[in-house]
């Protein structure tokens, strides 16, 4: 026997002088965690049907889940929750601990990236076992946290603009939430929550980024057809829930006008400049200036929204890696909650999209550039939003950014009583390196607002269109998502 034959062999074997008791290794210990939790769950489970990374992500493999179980679960019949199959993935935590994928930490922190997917599918009558796709579509996440470190929470949504399964369905997007089963576990390697993956039609992922995530997900609760209790997705259903119950609408346009937009940020293709000096729409000097980015920060400042330097570190940091780097080959778009609500994971990873971690900013961008006039532009699915950052953020006194996915660009448009900003009254466009910051005062606010209302219905809009407010000098060009 050839001695690589023998050390394979002796791996399996325990230590004991003649090896005659062969052993099988132990499971890694964050894995086990995690089985032991689906036992109690489901106990009568202890072998589920499992898809396994081929090669696994550690040896090089393309896929970063080592596993994803697929269980039978019965329902609840008295609470008209229907037979389905619960996904479960295995390796968005720290499964070893001996840094093969994650890098080790206390167990009082996030286990890895803190959490796995789970997946509730609608079971079809005579269903004897559960389709793979949604083990793919985990997949395809997970690939999207790992490459981007950016994490997924209860709350989230993700643009997907595809049925889920590839057919023909409506369901074409995912909220996030928390499992309904699942309860968080401490494993060896620390914290591990159970994010369920929601699917959405295009009218509940609208209503979603335009209120929030977590509203239409309880709104989803509520109709057992759209998912009830423990959130099921059904691939076939064929109406949205503002279909099944019109005065769902209602509320959803009632918790905007009420509690505004969560949303404060969105992934987007975008673009700003200075209008040079011939320009015929401004006819003021456009010489540069120099401010100090502090005159805000005056003792009138007191119970105003911010922005906190945990989000300006976030975005200057982002600008300098560059999301090219990470979702220019992406096929969808992760969007998040308000900054305030995520909790503070690891410090060495960049979390959600509106995280509260800092890190350190470019040092090239110490100064900031007051401009005289600006023109931005938007795709079209980026200019559908402007109603929203007005309506829903900064008429509530908040702030709403689009960063670019092409380069490292963004746009943040701030109200005036935004505190932490360093765009002002007096100075209402700078920039700092390639991040814009916009002032609109509140009646700027409600002009642009009439102004932009058709973009809300646009289907008859034709498409590029510029608007203009030259007194303001500020323009405003919204382009078909093609060119």
């Amino acid at each position: 026997m050839s001695n690589a034959k023998m050390e394979e062999r002796e791996h399996f074997y325990s230590s004991s002088s003649n090896f005659s008791q062969p052993t099988m290794p132990a499971t890694p210990p964050g894995l086990e965690a995690i089985y032991s939790a689906c036992r109690r769950l489901y106990p009568t489970q202890p072998n589920p049907l499992q898809v396994t990374a081929l090669v696994k992500y550690w040896l090089n493999g393309p896929d970063p889940l080592d596993y994803i179980s697929m269980y039978s679960n019965n329902g609840d019949p008295e609470r008209h929750i229907p037979p389905h199959w619960h996904y479960i993935s295995f390796g968005l935590s720290d499964l070893h601990g001996d840094g093969r994928v994650h890098e080790s930490s206390a167990n009082e922190g996030p286990s890895g990236y803190g959490f796995e997917l789970t997946f509730r599918l609608k079971r079809e009558p005579g269903e004897a076992n559960p389709p793979t796709w949604p083990a793919a579509l985990m997949q395809s996440l997970a690939r999207y946290v790992f490459q981007s470190d950016n994490v997924l929470c209860s709350g989230d949504h993700v643009s997907w603009h595809t049925p889920l399964d590839g057919s023909e369905s409506r369901i074409q997007h995912m909220l996030m939430t928390e499992d309904a089963q699942l309860q968080p576990i401490t494993t060896p390697f620390g914290s591990v929550n159970f994010v369920q993956i929601v699917g959405v039609c295009s009218e509940e992922l609208r209503a979603s980024q335009h209120w929030n995530g977590p509203g239409v997900i309880e709104l989803l609760r509520s109709k057992s057809v759209a998912g009830g209790a423990w959130l099921i997705t059904d691939m076939r259903r064929g109406e949205t829930i503002f279909e099944i119950d019109p005065q769902l609408q209602e509320r959803v346009d009632q918790g905007i006008e009420q509690e505004g937009s969560n949303l404060s940020g969105v992934s987007s293709r975008c673009s700003w400049e200075e209008p040079g000096s011939n320009d015929a729409q401004y006819d003021d000097d456009k010489e540069n200036k120099i401010h100090d980015n502090k005159r805000r920060g005056s003792n009138d400042s007191a119970g105003r929204p911010h922005i906190s330097d945990h989000d300006s570190e976030q975005i200057k940091a982002t600008l300098k890696k560059g999301l090219s780097t990470s979702r220019t080959n992406l096929p969808f778009k992760i969007e998040g909650k308000e900054a305030d609500s995520h909790t503070n994971r690891n410090q060495s990873r960049k979390e959600s999209f509106d995280s509260t971690v800092s890190s350190e900013g470019p040092t090239e961008l110490t100064r900031t550039r007051s401009l005289d006039a600006v023109h931005l532009k938007f795709n079209l699915e980026a200019g559908l939003l402007l109603p929203l950052a007005l309506r829903g953020r900064l008429r509530h006194g908040r702030h709403f950014t689009f960063k670019s996915v092409l380069n490292d660009v963004a746009i943040t448009f701030v109200s005036s009583s935004v505190v932490g900003s360093f765009a002002d009254e007096e100075h209402p466009f700078a920039a700092h390196g390639m991040w814009l910051q916009v002032l609109l005062t509140d009646d700027f606010i409600d002009e642009m607002i009439n102004e932009l209302e058709e973009l809300s219905n646009p289907d008859d809009t034709l498409f590029p269109k510029t608007y203009s407010w030259p007194e303001r000098r500020l323009c405003v060009t919204v382009l078909p998502d093609e060119m």
